[in-house]
């Protein structure tokens, strides 16, 4: 069986009968109990059957589905699936993680998010792109905030921005005109090691001398989808263009061995696409209040609900950042209560640790980590608050990186992040 809820939230149960003969009886009894059980959010046919079905299979078949919600305790009694039908939103419950190269090599996608603005994410994504490339890698830094563009002058002089940016791609790209854009420039970082480099792909680009850069104008025309290319794929294939765009430009010829994707904060469309879909790992950021905690708890109950949440939580690791540490709120009591809280949201993607009554055993390959487990998704990376950060005018502030009040704040996150990033996530080994 199939549930279909439309965008009004009315749903209509799709019943497979091509091999199941229903009588007319048992049809009127379903309906009037799905009537009289649904009641507003019953559809004008809240019953149809496959045989009644014009392009049946082309339905049944259909992306978007969601795979199967039963309880494994109930395996073995039919099939139900959820096909959603929303306006926004829906990629949330799409997830994948991005495949090998075809000549077998990986770029490491990193989203770096937060469910509230001001948690520090784009400076951090700053900071680890240095560390990376400190450490011999090919870097690219995506900016897929596009309503609050950031990453990209906070790396890169103004300038020397590339001519185009991210917003431009999906424009032109819509009418397959995007071959070739200016789309990454590199910093001019040089790292010790003399082998990594560092590059940035804004939002924004900056524009045509003597030619107006109509950003706004153009952010109100990307989010459609386009004949062949849902939204989704858009973004998708511009940050491989990006990436291609590296190899193109850069001496070495080399593809960016790590991608950091600076996400738009929210439960919006970009931040969706970036961690259910492009991302093989997606730091969490938040700061231990009401909001964080509310805001996550909805991103992953949505998760659990439609059938999503063992393949999620592989990607996900959850950053504290901006730890206090003062009389008032110590810091260690701080990350307690911050892992205590996390936790508790991570339950609802963790296994039932309760024994299924038929067996008396766990659910094979069950994942419950502890609370103390501190290579599980819910335990906190933390990130210092330091004073000299607030206000911090990067462009204004050379070297502001390598600054021994920085770099102690975000030891322990360079440290940890760049571990879990250049693990390969298809290797369990690792």
């Amino acid at each position: 069986m199939l549930l279909v809820r439309d965008v009004l939230g009315r749903c209509s149960l799709i019943v497979d009968d091509r091999e199941h003969h229903i009588t007319s009886e048992v049809a009127a009894d379903w309906t009037e109990r799905l009537n009289s059980t649904l009641r507003p959010y019953a559809a004008d046919r809240p019953l149809v059957f496959v045989t009644q079905l014009f392009a049946a299979d082309e339905l049944l078949g259909s992306k978007r589905i969601q795979s199967d919600l039963m309880h494994p305790r109930d395996k073995g009694h039919g099939q139900v699936r959820i096909l959603e039908n929303t306006v926004v939103g829906e990629d949330w419950a799409q997830v994948s993680t991005p495949t090998v190269e075809t000549d077998g090599s990986r770029t490491h996608r990193t989203a770096l998010y937060g469910f509230k603005g001001g948690v520090g994410r784009t400076t951090a994504t700053a900071m680890l792109s240095r560390h990376l490339t400190d450490r011999g890698f090919v870097v690219l830094v995506v900016d897929l905030d596009l309503e609050s563009p950031g990453a990209g002058p906070l790396l890169i002089a103004e300038a020397l921005l590339p001519q185009y940016g991210i917003v431009d791609q999906l424009v032109e790209s819509a009418v397959a005109n995007a071959e070739g854009l200016d789309l990454v420039a590199s910093t001019g970082y040089a790292p010790p090691s003399g082998r990594g480099e560092l590059w940035v792909a804004p939002a924004r680009g900056r524009g045509a001398r003597g030619a107006p850069y109509a950003y706004v104008d153009k952010l109100n025309r990307v989010y459609s989808d386009i004949p062949g290319a849902t939204f989704a794929d858009r973004i998708e294939s511009a940050v491989r263009a990006c990436e291609l765009a590296v190899a193109r430009n850069t001496e070495s010829g080399r593809r960016p061995d790590v991608v950091l994707l600076d996400s738009r904060a929210g439960i919006h469309d970009i931040a969706a696409i970036t961690i259910s879909r492009l991302c093989d790992l997606a730091l969490l950021f938040g700061a231990d209040n009401t909001q964080t905690w509310e805001g996550y708890g909805d991103l992953f109950a949505a998760w659990q609900s439609s059938g999503q949440a063992r393949q999620i939580r592989e990607k996900l690791r959850m950053v504290a950042s901006m730890v206090p540490d003062s009389p008032q709120r110590p810091m260690d009591a701080y990350l307690t209560s911050f892992r205590e809280h996390a936790w508790e949201c991570f339950s609802a993607l963790y296994d039932d640790d309760v024994p299924l009554p038929a067996t008396g055993e766990l659910v094979p390959g069950a994942f419950t980590p502890s609370l103390e487990d501190d290579s599980a998704p819910h335990y906190p990376i933390p990130i210092l608050f330091e004073q000299g950060l607030v206000g911090l005018d990067a462009q204004n502030s050379p070297g502001w990186q390598s600054r021994a009040f920085v770099q102690a704040a975000y030891g322990d996150f360079l440290s940890i992040a760049t571990r879990l990033i250049t693990a390969d996530p298809q290797n369990e080994a690792t």
